[in-house]
């Protein structure tokens, strides 16, 4: 949407729906007006009743006499004190300490004053986990819906038309050879195998339109867990962000890539690789219902109109183990949250879980199969995927009246695979921070498991193993965002940032529970900040939270359809990847230009080799994706809800 006004106008237009004194106060912030030299950092999102509330002052001078203000909406002062000590110095700032409470719910500011011009905070909320939460979770499910592939669409502002129904009937072929200077050109054509499949459905990846299994199973993973395990937050009870049926539907893809006959997965619909002879999905920018029909009989779109469908291995062939993991824990899952209302589907999905873990290849040589290239997706361990796969799997089989036929009737031959896997895991040599999506959810189901295990003799690891590991990769976490102004846990040079926030915040969480203590409890929420705001930028980098959140989306749904300064229509719900190390940059022909003067409101807040852009050319801190917008999921089911609910515990017996 072209409004003709500066990027910082732009961003202070959210104002809809707050009181005229809220609006007075946030124009007067110096993020709506010229720099002033000192910024207010918060939670946008707002602050959990009864928990430590920490917000930030940046000042490009000292701050020694400074005292800030938390006002509520009537503009009366509800806490005062003076600024904090300075925390470190992050780029041309120095950054200092607001330490506060407030004991009643409400919309307030943060003033501070003194040594430097006032500076005021965006306003902010203060309530209980519940009513805070709640919107991010039905937002993030709006998400997931706008990613909907195929004929099941769902009707919104931003999706008027199915798309890719071309893909009900979509031919498969072998996995391409890659060359070229950075191993994306394939090369020559594609080369048939000779099947035709339904691979229509599914999510799109992130900003494109492919889909992969390995995305998907993850974002699967974490969506189903919260389904299961806090069904007032993500399940049949919640009010507003019921997901039982955006789970059946990511399944039915799943479903649809696993041939259980034949025994045969295929990994990737689509391709975005270049080649010389013919367009692939990154080097269009359109409509996703554009596909089907798009440039006629042009030879060069023919794999835009007919998207190819990837195999992973010959029907029988053992499968790479990272894929085999995620898939056989996510259909152990499936026969667990869908056994009451559909008994049949269940156990068809029981089923597929023990034959595709029976399939994984666990001496796997070479790179894991993620997706077509591999470096757009460079996993490097899978034992964690196998731990995860055992350990549902373990849960599923204690359910009753399970489907004949299955390969392992007895659940305590997958509570052996996923302890042995977990200590394969812990002593493996790879990097455990990097790329790891359920590596914290299968400990933390492992563990479960093992406390209402009745034999627990000859297991490879206990539960106090599970707990030290836990316990130690937190405590390197902490660490690292002691010494971090803004509490940060992650380096961006690993990339990722939204990705491992949220993952190290639902962790803290998880360690809480097992230990029933509260010894990361302030890493959780502030883990949880520096994706709402409480950051050097003042930016939450999840669409529609707070009041300065990502417009320029590199997405192109978003950019065609949906609005340019953050008014609906709006990608609500989706996570952008956030600050990176490396601005990687492009986009073809057809993006409109957003911000459409090309001002850049972010980069004098860039620090630490830390750097992030609002503008759609800047994919790698731009663009959304289904698998880390996924793990905020847990994140926020985890603040709202405090803890599990017991509903799987029933299924397997009490915890000793």
């Amino acid at each position: 949407m072209k409004t003709g006004l500066p990027r910082s106008t732009q961003s202070c237009k959210i104002l809809f729906g707050l009181s005229p004194l809220i609006v007075a106060l946030l124009l007067s912030s110096t993020s709506c007006a010229r720099d002033r030299g000192a910024y207010v950092r918060v939670n946008q999102l707002g602050y959990e009743l009864g928990s430590p509330m920490l917000a930030y002052l940046m000042a490009a001078s000292s701050q020694p006499q400074a005292k800030f203000h938390v006002r509520n909406s009537d503009g009366e002062t509800s806490y005062s004190a003076t600024v904090g000590p300075k925390l470190g110095t992050w780029g041309n700032y120095m950054v200092y300490m607001l330490n506060f409470a407030l004991p009643a719910p409400g919309t307030y500011t943060i003033t501070v004053t003194g040594a430097t011009q006032p500076a005021t905070s965006p306003a902010f909320r203060v309530d209980s986990p519940a009513k805070l939460y709640s919107a991010a979770l039905a937002n993030t499910l709006s998400f997931y819906q706008n990613q909907r592939d195929g004929p099941d669409y769902i009707l919104s502002p931003l999706r008027t038309a199915p798309a890719h129904l071309n893909d009900q009937r979509a031919t498969v072929y072998k996995t391409p050879e890659f060359g070229g200077r950075e191993g994306s050109r394939i090369k020559g054509d594609l080369v048939p195998t000779g099947t035709v499949i339904d691979a229509s459905g599914g999510w799109w990846d992130a900003g494109d339109y492919l889909k992969f299994v390995g995305t998907h199973s993850t974002a699967l993973a974490l969506m189903l867990i919260g389904v299961r395990d806090f069904p007032d937050q993500m399940g049949a009870s919640s009010p507003t962000s019921n997901y039982t049926k955006e789970a059946k539907f990511g399944l039915d893809w799943l479903n649809k890539m696993w041939d259980d006959t034949s025994r045969t997965l295929y990994y990737q619909v689509g391709i975005g690789s270049w080649n010389w002879h013919y367009e692939n999905d990154h080097s269009v920018w359109r409509l996703a219902q554009e596909d089907d029909t798009y440039h006629g009989t042009d030879p060069r779109y023919r794999y835009i109109r007919n998207r190819p469908v990837f195999i992973a291995a010959p029907a029988g062939a053992k499968i790479s183990p990272n894929l085999a993991g995620r898939l056989s824990g996510d259909f152990a899952l499936c026969s667990m949250v869908y056994r009451t209302g559909d008994k049949a589907y269940a156990n068809q999905c029981l089923l597929a879980a023990e034959h595709i873990f029976d399939l994984a290849a666990t001496a796997p040589t070479g790179d894991l199969l993620t997706a077509a290239p591999h470096d757009f997706y460079p996993e490097a361990d899978w034992r964690d995927d196998l731990e995860f796969g055992a350990t549902e799997l373990y849960f599923a089989t204690r359910q009753g009246d399970l489907p004949n036929g299955l390969p392992h009737g007895d659940p305590d031959f997958y509570l052996q695979a996923a302890a042995k896997w977990a200590d394969a895991y812990m002593h493996s040599k790879e990097d455990k921070l990097d790329w790891s999506f359920v590596d914290h959810l299968a400990l933390f189901e492992l563990w479960r498991a093992i406390g209402v295990a009745r034999d627990r003799k000859g297991l490879a690891v206990s539960q106090s193993d599970l707990l030290n590991d836990l316990r130690a990769k937190l405590e390197n976490a902490a660490a690292q965002a002691d010494k971090n102004p803004f509490g940060s846990s992650y380096s961006v040079d690993r990339g990722e940032y939204t990705f491992q926030a949220a993952r190290f915040s639902a962790m803290a969480s998880e360690y809480d529970y097992m230990t029933n203590s509260n010894t990361f409890a302030r890493y959780a929420t502030q883990w949880l900040a520096t994706i709402l705001g409480a950051n050097s930028w003042g930016s939450t980098f999840i669409v529609g939270a707070g009041s300065t959140f990502p417009h320029c989306l590199h997405h192109q749904v978003a950019n065609l359809v949906g609005s340019h300064d953050g008014q609906p229509p709006i990608l609500a719900g989706a996570m952008v990847g956030g600050p990176n190390a490396n601005l990687e940059s492009g986009a073809p022909s057809g993006v409109k230009p957003c911000p459409t003067d090309e001002t850049d409101a972010f980069s004098k807040f860039d620090g630490n080799e830390e750097r992030y852009r609002d503008s759609t050319k800047f994919y790698s801190t731009i663009e959304p994706a289904i698998d880390y917008t996924s793990s905020s999921l847990l994140m926020f089911a985890w603040r709202a809800g405090g803890r599990p609910s017991d509903a799987m515990l029933a299924i397997a017996g009490e915890p000793h």
